[in-house]
């Protein structure tokens, strides 16, 4: 060992983001004091961030298996099988520390390693997703993250040639010191090509593929795993720098060497960069490893093996490759321009060796570092839903309210945001940005993948159980309404600080939640990422944000002539409501943007029926899938008035709509009832329609008929009618209003 090395100090424990009783663990597991590249690596490797230290133990409740899916949590990405020998790869990452800090290059790196998560699988990346969250629309900041992370997402995913196809923006004064940026990508293989990271077979050779490896990025997981204090500007050189035109290159070199059989095990380099990719590819395979650092390419001068395995330079891949087939790659990759290098072997030492300049500068056990990392099962007290609301305002002014819902910073159009991403490259995307899902066809057949990303936050403060409920609920939901089969689901767990109890709490009702709804709707959880320490003492705003387990999921789709979309066909069709209302509107947009009630105020949220859910929504699909139903939109935030609303402006054509059935004009239209959809018919298809939903106990109301161009709502006292028009302006003006004064 080198004895260069200055002696390792509480500070310095403290500085790598371990507690006392953490450093105790690693002298014990190497049986001496550490070096400062072994501190280092056990660092990243511990880190909340690569370790899951805080939630590993609450994960394991989440169902994982169907028979569809072919691999579960613990690879790249989940893989599911979508029939005739072929696989969809998944996965959502968060990228919200960088993003805050840096939010052009924050985004656009959380695009690029999630690209890699997916095409490190043997995958080639079809379609791009994001979910994103911003603080108060006035804050002195926002302006700056909303530009810069849009202009890093559509940056990144456009150079690279994959399409950005849909996602969600939100906003609320939580999220002021800590936005979130989940990026999701999906991606489609051969049955028989998907490759995994375990490494295997001493003596095969290790090589480093990509980009060179700098300085940028070092310990970008330590800092993601810990809350902003008011030094965050100078965590600056913490964040990655991407480069999305070397990506696409890689992505067509590994693709290539991915159609030979010179790959044993390939890894991209993510968060902790080496370290955690040659950590993760030993320990899944049982295996040891030898690097010797002066073999890695590097594009500055006299770099540390502490630098090298801890930066988090952009566009890196390892791999272990048969032996004799170095010099087949190496052409491949030289082909590409490409650094292609063999830095090491695989042992059967159980250990992690790096030598550097001659020197054994780490000699550590990689059990601890992995498989036996801590795993806490922290304190956590359970929220208390809200009481009931005791009194529930009325409607003043449907037009005045549904005009300020549309036009509000949670439902006004995203299409300042959509246009800024190519969402068509790649000529196989086949239901844009602004539906309930994207649709996306399996190239070169008639098949669909539909991909939706959603969470709603307020829900899962006011209470995480059903919260947790609702956000799978909302992504099956969604999925169906464009006729797709839902198939799986990935998350990303966005948290604030798990050693408060009530954080823990928080995550710990989340994860209940979810795992209930994914058992009774056939929806797994098959890859994923938790995001914990999302708060900030750096800003005026709240420090914690609300609890975001936002949820990606995919389904399939046999055939995309059947694709179903929200806008409306024709005037004259029949416009109805499938599905059971209670007239809820506990946590409504309703409450909170016309009569500023949120939070304990707001009273609990709309429950989700999860039988009747399946029920509902398995009905609505075959109903798309047999041509009865010629619109569909799932009702969410803003309730029935929004989402008829929404399916008037996505095709120019209006509605009339009945005098309420039941309930107050509020409960009939702004309640955010769950398991609800806003369906169209035409007269011929009206009685077998309502006959087969009768025979599957499915609840259908009739709410009006399409019309030209208004919106008219037909009440008691008097009709209200709202021009297409004038919803439009409203609807559209957010964004460049706000953004105006930017750009």
């Amino acid at each position: 060992m080198s004895n260069n090395a200055p002696a390792i100090t509480p500070q310095i424990v403290a500085d790598h983001g371990l507690t006392p009783e953490e450093y105790d663990r690693i002298v014990q597991a190497i049986g001496r004091e550490p070096n400062l590249t072994e501190l280092g690596i056990f660092s990243v490797m511990w880190s909340e961030h690569c370790s899951y230290k805080s939630s590993r133990i609450h994960l394991k409740k989440l169902p994982t298996k169907a028979p569809w899916v072919i691999c579960g949590p613990g690879e790249n990405a989940g893989v599911v099988d979508i029939g005739d020998g072929q696989a969809a790869i998944f996965k959502m990452e968060s990228h919200n520390h960088p993003s805050y800090i840096e939010p052009y290059q924050g985004a656009a790196t959380g695009v690029g390693g999630i690209l890699r998560d997916v095409f490190t699988m043997g995958a080639r990346p079809v379609a791009n997703m994001n979910a994103l969250r911003f603080g108060r629309p006035d804050h002195p900041k926002m302006k700056h993250l909303i530009s810069g992370v849009v202009r890093g997402i559509g940056g990144y995913g456009n150079c690279v040639g994959v399409p950005t196809v849909g996602g969600e923006t939100n906003f609320h004064a939580a999220y002021d010191g800590n936005i979130l940026v989940n990026a999701m990508t999906v991606g489609v293989a051969e049955t028989d090509k998907i490759f995994y990271s375990a490494a295997s077979g001493v003596g095969n050779p290790i090589v480093y593929v990509g980009s060179k490896t700098g300085r940028d990025g070092i310990h970008g997981a330590t800092m993601a795993s810990a809350d902003f204090g008011e030094d965050s500007e100078e965590k600056r050189p913490t964040v990655q720098v991407g480069d999305p035109f070397t990506e696409k290159l890689l992505i067509e070199a590994c693709l290539e060497l991915m159609a030979s059989d010179a790959i044993v095990a390939i890894q991209d380099m993510g968060a902790a960069g080496l370290t955690s990719s040659s950590v993760e590819m030993a320990s899944k395979g049982g295996v040891g490893i030898r690097l010797d650092m002066d073999k890695v390419p590097q594009r500055e001068v006299g770099m540390t093996a502490y630098e090298m395995m801890l930066s988090e330079s952009q566009e890196r891949m390892l791999m272990v490759l048969k032996p004799g087939r170095e010099a087949f790659a190496e052409a491949i990759f030289h082909k590409w321009e490409l650094d292609f290098a063999v830095i090491g072997e695989v042992t059967d030492t159980g250990r992690m060796v790096l030598v550097h300049h001659g020197e054994t500068v780490c000699d550590i056990p990689l059990g601890p570092l992995a498989d036996d990392a801590p795993m806490y099962d922290r304190p956590h007290v359970p929220t208390t839903p809200p009481a009931p609301l005791a009194q529930v305002p009325e409607v003043v002014n449907i037009s005045s309210e549904l005009l300020s819902l549309i036009g509000s910073p949670d439902l006004a159009s995203r299409r300042w945001i959509w246009e800024q991403y190519d969402h068509m490259v790649g000529a196989d995307t086949v239901q844009r940005p602004g539906g309930d899902a994207a649709v996306v066809r399996v190239h070169g057949t008639t098949k669909g993948l539909a991909i939706s990303t959603d969470c709603t936050p307020r829900y899962c403060f006011a209470d995480p159980v059903e919260g947790g409920k609702q956000a799978i609920a909302e992504c099956w939901r969604n999925i169906t309404a464009v006729g797709a089969t839902p198939l799986a689901t990935t998350d990303c767990m966005n948290f604030a600080n798990p050693q408060r109890p009530e954080i823990m709490g928080q995550f710990v009702g989340c994860i209940e939640g979810m795992a209930e709804a994914c058992t009774k709707l056939d929806f797994p959880i098959v890859s994923g990422n938790v995001s914990l320490y999302n708060e900030s003492k750096a800003t005026g705003g709240g420090s914690a944000i609300l609890p975001t387990p936002a949820i990606g999921g995919i389904g399939i789709m046999p055939d995309i002539d059947r694709m179903c979309t929200i806008a409306f066909k024709e005037v004259g069709d029949i416009i109805l409501l499938v599905g059971e209302r209670s007239g809820d509107l506990g946590q409504s947009l309703w409450l909170r943007e016309i009569h500023g009630l949120e939070g304990a105020k707001a009273g609990p949220p709309p429950r989700v029926d999860l039988q009747t859910e399946r029920k509902t929504g398995d009905f609505v699909r075959e109903a798309i899938r047999c041509g009865a139903i010629t619109a569909c939109h799932d009702v969410s935030d803003g309730g029935v008035a929004v989402a008829v609303t929404e399916m008037a402006l996505a095709s120019g054509i209006g509605a009339m709509l009945d005098q309420p059935l039941a309930g107050t004009i509020a409960q009939s239209y702004f309640a955010e009832d769950q398991g609800l959809y806003v369906v169209t018919v035409r007269d011929a298809a009206l009685v077998e329609f309502l006959s087969h939903a009768e025979a599957r106990g499915v609840t259908v109301s009739r709410l009006g008929r399409t019309i030209a161009n208004r919106v008219i709502f037909e009440l008691p006292e008097s009709d209200h009618a709202i021009p297409l028009d004038t919803l439009r302006a409203v609807h559209e003006s957010f964004f460049p209003k706000l953004m105006d004064s930017e750009l």
